[in-house]
């Protein structure tokens, strides 16, 4: 289904019945990353997935700000008759998650941030932006093989070759303006000094060994936002969607149940 204003489309699906939850993906993926945990959700709750702008079959882009990505999720919210949501964001999702209940608070209903960033460090802001340049000026062929280190496990890697290559295959069928425009979103946003406004019940969870969406920065999202809950999964990378899917859906049934 596409959702429309005249000057983007966006592409979505939903999905089941009951509670809307709303699901965020992260930067060079699409709504087809939410599948598996989608397939658990929908048994309980109405499961609304969309391709952000500039990725899947949504509307390519040459420049964004993170406020066009909020507009997203608002358009689509906005057509369904959406009025309130439980949000679930994945790394650049979860800075858009962060964004929207910030600027929306009466639309969300529970929060979720998974493998997303806040409080960089100066290293971690010269790290990420290094990556931006790089994805400029070189293409997004240039960083495969790093991310392929950064999101999988070494075990996953030899166990699901297949899933793996899929995941970078994608990702390099991405629209490289699109791409490095939406990159260059999560490379210069950062909301941690406003985290402490967050009023919302909220989960936080990221993989021991996520060197871009890291524990420290999942302590102080867990330290910023009052009341918030804190998971951390034992020998993961970044790509938590893929490697424990069950895992993740399991964390967020009960997360919203309670």
């Amino acid at each position: 289904m596409r959702a429309g204003n005249g000057k983007i489309e966006i592409n979505y699906v939903t999905a089941g019945s009951g509670p809307p939850v709303t699901l965020v993906h992260g930067v060079g993926s699409n709504l087809e990353g939410w599948d598996a945990i989608a397939e658990r959700l929908v048994r309980q709750y109405r499961v609304i997935r969309m391709d952000l702008r500039g990725h899947g079959r949504s509307s390519p882009i040459e420049t964004c700000r993170l406020e066009d990505f909020l507009d997203d999720v608002t358009l689509v919210l906005d057509t369904l008759g959406i009025a309130r949501t439980h949000l679930v964001g994945f790394s650049l999702g979860g800075m858009i998650a962060q964004a929207f209940v910030l600027a929306h608070p009466g639309r969300v209903e529970k929060l979720a941030l998974i493998s997303a960033v806040a409080g960089r460090t100066p290293q971690e802001w010269a790290n990420v932006q290094a990556r931006a340049r790089k994805v400029r000026e070189e293409g997004i062929a240039s960083v495969v093989a790093a991310a392929e280190d950064r999101w999988f496990t070494q075990g996953f890697r030899a166990r699901h070759p297949e899933v793996v290559a899929r995941r970078l295959e994608e990702l390099k069928a991405n629209d490289h303006r699109s791409y490095s425009a939406a990159y260059s979103v999560f490379a210069d946003g950062d909301l941690g000094d406003r985290l402490r406004e967050i009023r919302h019940p909220t989960l936080i969870v990221t993989g021991e060994h996520d060197v871009g969406s890291n524990t420290r920065m999942a302590r102080f999202m867990r330290e910023a936002i009052p009341g918030s809950t804190l998971q951390i999964l034992p020998g993961l990378k970044h790509s938590v969607l893929l490697e424990a899917p069950a895992e993740i859906a399991g964390l967020l049934e009960s997360f919203l149940a309670a």
